[in-house]
């Protein structure tokens, strides 16, 4: 089950998607509330698979599912049961597989008998904060025990194993200590992760050093690639390199815009400095795996795509 890392990255970097929520949006959705993107899972799973349809016509290769948001805890939150919400959870890497073999194949991309479309689909584990909707995920420290932490990414992680995704995509990490529970949720599901952080400046948002944050994946056959997401560009591009020196592992990284999140509001703030051309010094820092997180919409990737290729 799940994807190597050399099918994943045999052909050069792999182009990641966006912000698949900032399409979402651009298309009309209504994203406010507590489950944010997975409320379409709910309300309009059409339009999460054309939004993927989107990215992979914009050059995308790797999809990151609708999963960021979705927990138990969080659906129950709305009045979902479990039995559903295990559903919704499934249906969200149902999706971007449904997209990735509707979607036009790119010429470039290289096909094996496991991929014909040359496609790959991530269930996204975002962290706990995510579920708590309060921009807790960029701060990390819930209050909450490792034990805690594990069993909570364990059962969404089992649920979304079953929908037989290419790998999980453990992103938006604020915390090396989140990072360690989650590792060990993955034990034994036979399906193959990255490791992304958001950080700020040097340091995961939590406040360890990168070289700390980077090391747990030591030994970790099952970690295809470690890296940051969901910060600015700037940030991201310092971190390429120390990723690749402490792992030696291939570099997945895709920040977001540049601008800032304002939880109360619940609105982004300040303006874009999110820059494709970035994308030549990612993959000679060693970044296998490159695209955008939020407010980086199909037109970015698709600029990333012509850098590259």
């Amino acid at each position: 089950m799940g994807v190597g890392v050399d099918e994943l990255v045999a052909d050069g970097p792999r182009i990641l998607d966006g912000g698949l929520a900032t399409a979402l949006e651009a298309r009309g959705a209504d994203l406010s509330g507590g489950l944010w993107s997975a409320r379409y899972l709910v309300d309009a799973p059409e339009d999460i698979v054309a939004t993927h349809e989107d990215f992979f016509a914009a050059g995308a290769e790797v999809a990151k599912s609708a999963g960021y948001q979705a927990s138990f805890e969080g659906f129950a939150a709305h009045g979902i049961g479990r039995e559903q919400a295990a559903e919704l959870m499934r249906r969200s890497v149902e999706l971007a597989q449904e997209a990735a073999h509707l979607a036009p194949v790119p010429e470039r991309v290289g096909k094996t008998a496991a991929h014909r479309t040359g496609r790959f689909v991530a269930a996204s584990v975002g962290p706990y904060g995510a579920m708590l909707a309060d921009g807790s995920e960029y701060r990390g420290r819930y209050g909450l025990g490792h034990r805690e932490l594990v069993a909570f990414h364990r059962r969404r992680m089992e649920v979304f194993a079953e929908a037989a995704p290419d790998l999980f995509a453990l992103e938006t990490v604020p915390d090396a200590d989140e990072a360690a529970a989650q590792l060990e949720a993955l034990d034994g599901l036979g399906v193959p992760a990255w490791l992304s952080y958001t950080i700020s400046g040097e340091r995961t948002r939590a406040g360890q050093s990168l070289e700390e944050a980077f090391a747990v994946v030591a030994g970790r056959d099952d970690v295809l690639a470690v890296g940051v997401n969901c910060c600015s560009p700037a940030d991201a591009t310092r971190a390429v390199p120390v990723a690749r020196e402490v792992t030696g592992k291939p570099v997945v990284v895709y920040p977001n815009s540049g601008e800032g999140w304002d939880a109360v509001h619940q609105r982004w703030t300040g303006t874009s400095r999110f820059d494709p051309a970035l994308v030549g010094r990612w993959v000679a820092d060693g970044a296998a795996l490159v695209g955008g997180c939020c407010r980086v919409a199909p037109a970015d990737i698709a600029a990333i795509a012509g850098h590259l290729r």
